[in-house]
């Protein structure tokens, strides 16, 4: 079964720290963009970080130096490092696979999505 599969989500105290992982199941991810979008209670979904099949990554500004997207194709997975955490971090924390070598923050170019994980900071 062709799947994406989230997991590590839960509750931390601001400034403590998470990992999200992303695991593939039925394809390899090595060819694969993959992002890590959300969506926080009453608002949109929005693109959180994503990284390109050669490795090269990108992060939404309010993330930077906080978030660490990294992939380990030997595993089959892409992991989201979230330290320094805030509230405004509390969402639904989804991963998805874009069939091109290159990601995006439009969720409309992906393929193939998890079916989220919820992440809480404690206020």
């Amino acid at each position: 079964q062709v799947q994406l599969v989230e997991s590590g989500g839960g509750l931390v105290q601001p400034g403590g720290s998470l990992e999200l992982s992303c695991a593939a199941s039925g394809f390899t991810l090595d060819y694969y963009a993959v992002g890590w979008f959300r969506q926080a209670p009453g608002k949109g979904r929005e693109g959180v970080s994503y990284i390109n099949s050669d490795g090269t990554r990108n992060y939404k500004d309010s993330v930077k130096g906080r978030f660490t997207i990294s992939r380990d194709n030997a595993k089959n997975t892409v992991s989201l490092q979230m330290n320094s955490r805030q509230p405004g971090d509390t969402a639904i924390y989804d991963c998805a696979a874009n069939g091109s070598d290159w990601g995006t923050f439009k969720e409309d170019k992906y393929d193939m999505w998890g079916q989220g994980t919820q992440v809480a900071v404690a206020s």
